[in-house]
């Protein structure tokens, strides 16, 4: 039986039910969803843990810990939950890249 796993990153024009992937071996199959919003993670990890069998999530680094958190709750306490972070400069890297393709409003939200 394969380790179940999946990463789920936020993108402005994100439509979960046509930017994801399946990525499998015989011993791993990792699950990719791209979401727009934390109501959409919520769901799309909530389906992965209940109809996929998945044991573990890595969030994108723009997961908050308060959306981090709800997630955890919402999947339970026998699926585990953590969030993919960088260092300060490669934190800086990725946000000047996504500002430069338009990632951000002006007022500086998703």
């Amino acid at each position: 039986m394969a380790f179940k796993t999946a990463f789920i990153a936020h993108a402005p024009d994100a439509e979960p039910e046509k930017h994801r992937s399946v990525i499998e071996t015989s011993k791993y199959k990792l699950f990719t969803v791209l979401v727009k919003s934390q109501a959409q993670a919520v769901e799309e990890c909530k389906k992965l843990v209940n109809e996929e069998g998945v044991r573990s999530i890595l969030l994108c680094p723009g997961f908050t810990h308060r959306a981090t958190a709800e997630i955890a709750e919402a999947v339970g306490e026998n699926t585990a939950v953590a969030v993919a972070r960088g260092d300060g400069p490669s934190s800086k890297v990725s946000m000047a890249v996504r500002k430069s393709e338009g990632w951000f409003s002006e007022e500086g939200s998703r």
